[in-house]
């Protein structure tokens, strides 16, 4: 039998976390079934369930996905040796989050956790290494050049991260219920609010 490497094993993840995505879009979370995910992917139930044991376990790769993407964007963005202000930080942020193919999903996920105590330990989860990553962004900004924050770099970045993170569930859930909404519109009215 051929073994299966670790490149192929990480694609069909993600072909399997594209069809539950897909699935989650068309039919919300909770009339999605995991017999939907299997026939949307093509696969067999064996293929699916060696990989997830089923929804919350495919929202928890999701999300391990998005934030291993907007950290490596931020990477990107540092790599010529600028550290980018809190205002183009979240421009980041949001404008990946506004080219992934979820947003509805995220809506539904958060009215999902108010009733689901699993999910709502998922989603806190999730907050918090995405503020962690706002958080160690927005040091790195006030380190930079102290004069510019108000207390102790770490103190600011500590207080302000909370309320910069805030910005994002606004935007999700906003170009997801309001129509017309303006995503370009909202993100430089963003950055015109935050420190530059």
């Amino acid at each position: 039998m051929p073994k299966v490497t670790d490149a192929h094993r990480a694609a069909r993840r993600d072909e399997i976390i594209d069809a539950a995505l897909r699935c989650f879009s068309e039919r919300g979370i909770q009339r999605t079934s995991m017999a939907d995910v299997i026939e949307a992917s093509g696969l067999s139930a064996g293929a699916i369930y060696g990989h997830f044991a089923g929804k919350k376990e495919l929202f928890s790769a999701t999300a391990d996905r998005v934030l291993n993407a907007r950290g490596a964007e931020l990477d990107a963005l540092r790599a010529d040796g600028d550290v980018p202000s809190p205002g183009d930080l979240m421009a980041t942020v949001l404008r990946g989050i506004d080219r992934e193919p979820f947003g509805q999903v995220i809506v539904q996920l958060w009215g999902e956790a108010a009733a689901d105590d699993e999910i709502r330990t998922l989603v806190q989860g999730v907050f918090a290494r995405l503020r962690a990553l706002i958080e160690a962004n927005l040091l790195m900004w006030a380190e930079a050049d102290p004069d510019r924050v108000d207390g102790s770099p770490e103190a600011w970045a500590a207080r302000v991260a909370p309320a910069v993170l805030g910005m994002g569930p606004g935007f999700l859930l906003q170009r997801s219920l309001l129509d017309g909404f303006d995503a370009d519109a909202y993100i430089e009215a963003m950055r015109e609010l935050l420190p530059r």
